[in-house]
């Protein structure tokens, strides 16, 4: 079993800046994509990015590329979100996910996958970006 925690989220102007982390403790070796997607009131859930956790490809959803940026520290077993020049559109509820992928699968697995795609889910983190 995988515990993801999220943390990092916050208030903050239009154009400023957070990250955000995504713990993992429990069976990290049974996991190698990690994604983080985030879900306003009323709207559906929406892939942001994506990362191996081998240091392979990441995946950007277009409306955050150029201004988020996913690493990770594997020493902590930890996915971070930097989150640069925020919008109001990017007030959201955000989740990290984490599940074991063939090489090449992970960011369109994000993008177009499903909840049940995903074994491990974290409890979330708010960002609300005001004008």
């Amino acid at each position: 079993q995988v515990e993801l925690v999220e943390s990092g989220g916050g208030s903050v102007q239009a154009g400023g800046s957070l990250r955000l982390s995504c713990a993992a403790s429990g069976v990290t070796w049974s996991y190698n994509c990690v994604g983080w997607f985030r879900q306003a009131p009323g709207k559906e859930r929406e892939g942001v990015a994506s990362t191996y956790t081998n240091g392979g490809n990441t995946g950007y959803a277009d409306s955050v590329k150029g201004r988020f940026t996913i690493t990770q520290d594997n020493a902590k077993n930890t996915v971070y979100l930097q989150m640069n020049s925020l919008k109001p559109e990017d007030t959201a509820m955000y989740y990290c996910a984490a599940v074991y992928l063939p090489h090449g699968l992970c960011w369109s697995t994000v993008e177009h996958g499903t909840s049940r795609d995903f074994p491990f889910w974290g409890q979330g983190t708010q960002v609300t970006v005001s004008s």
